[in-house]
């Protein structure tokens, strides 16, 4: 897999779809306790030349925790993404270069960022929301 419209094929094909635009892709994965978490997938340009798949989940306002508890938690659990604010919301993010991705390099961090936000949005916030 080495472009864009490879990977977004792939998506289509393995995630349930719940919003799509030409350089993004949102997906909603289930777990077994009910619970559920939204990620959108994106593409972006680096430097005007090299396509990067981007995967970013919201999990709290950050309003709603304390702040430092959550990047204390992070820094201790988190192996692959990194925090960031995004408007009011925080987001667990991970990047990841396109040319010669091969599917486990997606597939891992995926359900890795997405698994984690989805720990910490029950952790911290104890809701579903996201």
């Amino acid at each position: 897999m080495a472009t864009w419209d490879d990977l977004a094929a792939y998506i289509r094909q393995s995630y349930h779809v719940v919003r799509e635009e030409p350089d993004e892709i949102r997906i909603r994965l289930s777990y077994d306790d009910d619970r559920a978490q939204v990620v959108v997938i994106a593409r972006e340009i680096l430097d005007r030349k090299e396509e990067w798949v981007q995967i970013a989940t919201p999990f709290a306002r950050v309003d709603q925790v304390d702040l430092r508890e959550v990047l204390t938690e992070i820094g201790n659990t988190i192996v692959v993404g990194g925090l960031v604010l995004m408007g009011e919301h925080l987001v667990l993010r991970h990047s990841l270069p396109l040319i010669n991705l091969d599917i486990n390099e997606f597939v891992d961090p995926l359900e890795l960022v997405t698994g984690s936000a989805e720990l910490l949005e029950e952790q911290f916030t104890g809701r579903d929301d996201y």
